[in-house]
């Protein structure tokens, strides 16, 4: 293995610590900088184990706390979004791992591929609301966009069985969970509580993302980041209730051969994939045996139910403008809303259709627009909580 030195965002979170986690494993993979939202003594802790010469921390408040804490050390350490963005941009690193939750990913992104730097990309929402932006700027700068989220690692893995992929590709096959509540009704799910939505049948993840895969706005957005990868019109892109996690996606050629990657629901093989690709390496998940399984199944998606998968897919249909940063906006306060007890689960499909429905999109062509959209996005729905979001 070559030697690889990452800028780690979102070193604290469910991706981040299992990127720390593959980096003990193979001392071939330094980290040069690594951000946290807001965990202060595990950021402290990493830059202690790693020798990570810079740090960052999300929230401003919590700068001198950092500071502090690591006053017996060299490490630099900033704070907000303009050091995410250093850190981002940072080029004494070969890749940037971009793992941070919600739309504060976008404007890292942007930063790391300014600067020339391979991105291994976990933040799904700089895809979802600046998608045709981002992936424009790429392919300009000629910088690399690996996807670690477990689906579009299967999807790029898939097109490496074609030379040609761009012809020969008929179709892809998202694969979903369907999450905690598959078969419910829209109204059984009214009375859906905190704890029955943050748990999750076959995946251990953060909360935010761990609500979105209850609602399946998070394999909407995947739907839409899809579209972006992959160079696909949304109609092209099938998604499949697939309850036992094992396949991970598919694509299908045009002669109809189907090719998929397979796997057990562990996130160690598409985050060490992403840092070791072209090549392949041991990792510490568990060997897959289709025996254990005995039974694979697939249904399609209840889009009557789930409302929020239909709005994601509303986005999908107008790629290019702000649909994704307005619905993503939406969906993040009612996320966090629902999280905090303020609204209950049924809202957030509630919301996020209404957000869809009454704010206005237009071209999605710079940050500036995009995060305008955000934050109108965001005013909108807390006016509408506290208006009881159309009830």
């Amino acid at each position: 293995m070559k030697h690889l030195k990452i800028n780690l965002l979102g070193a604290t979170g469910s991706i981040g610590t299992q990127v720390l986690d593959v980096c003990r494993k193979y001392s071939e993979i330094t980290i040069n900088s690594a951000a946290a939202g807001r965990n202060i003594k595990t950021i402290e802790n990493a830059a202690r184990e790693f020798g990570i010469k810079k740090v960052c921390i999300a929230d401003e408040s919590l700068y001198n706390d950092l500071k502090t804490a690591l006053a017996d050390t060299s490490v630099q350490v900033l704070c907000g979004t303009q050091g995410l963005c250093e850190l981002a941009s940072d080029t004494a690193a070969d890749m940037t791992v971009n793992s941070v939750v919600g739309a504060a990913g976008l404007l890292p992104t942007e930063a790391a591929i300014k600067a020339g730097i391979r991105v291994a990309l976990a933040n799904k929402e700089t895809l979802v609301a600046g998608g045709s932006y981002i992936m424009g700027l790429a392919a300009q700068k000629g910088v690399d966009i690996i996807p670690i989220d477990s689906e579009h690692s299967a999807i790029f893995q898939s097109l490496l069985a074609s030379s040609r992929p761009k012809e020969e590709l008929k179709k892809i096959i998202l694969t979903a969970s369907g999450g905690p509540f598959f078969g419910k009704t829209a109204e059984e799910l009214e009375t859906v509580t905190r704890e029955q939505a943050l748990a999750h049948p076959n995946w251990s993840m953060g909360s935010k993302i761990t609500i979105d895969s209850a609602t399946l706005m998070n394999k909407g957005f995947e739907l839409i980041e899809a579209c972006h990868l992959f160079s696909v019109a949304p109609d092209k892109v099938e998604i499949v209730i697939h309850r036992q996690s094992v396949i991970h996606s598919a694509v299908e050629f045009c002669d109809n051969a189907v090719i998929a990657q397979l796997g057990t629901p562990d996130m160690t093989i598409p985050i060490q994939l992403a840092l070791t690709y072209p090549e392949r390496y041991e990792t510490t998940a568990a060997p897959l045996s289709l025996t254990d399984y005995g039974t694979l199944t697939f249904a399609r998606p209840d889009t009557q139910t789930f409302g929020c998968l239909r709005a994601a897919q509303w986005a999908a249909e107008n790629i290019g403008t702000t649909a994704g940063a307005v619905i993503n906006g939406a969906n993040e306060v009612l996320v966090a809303a629902f999280l905090d007890g303020s609204i209950g689960f049924g809202d957030i499909t509630r919301g996020v259709l209404l957000a869809a429905e009454r704010i206005a999109v237009e071209k999605a062509g710079c940050t500036d627009a995009i995060l305008a959209a955000d934050r109108q996005a965001r005013e909108y729905i807390r006016s509408e909580i506290k208006r009881g979001l159309g009830k």
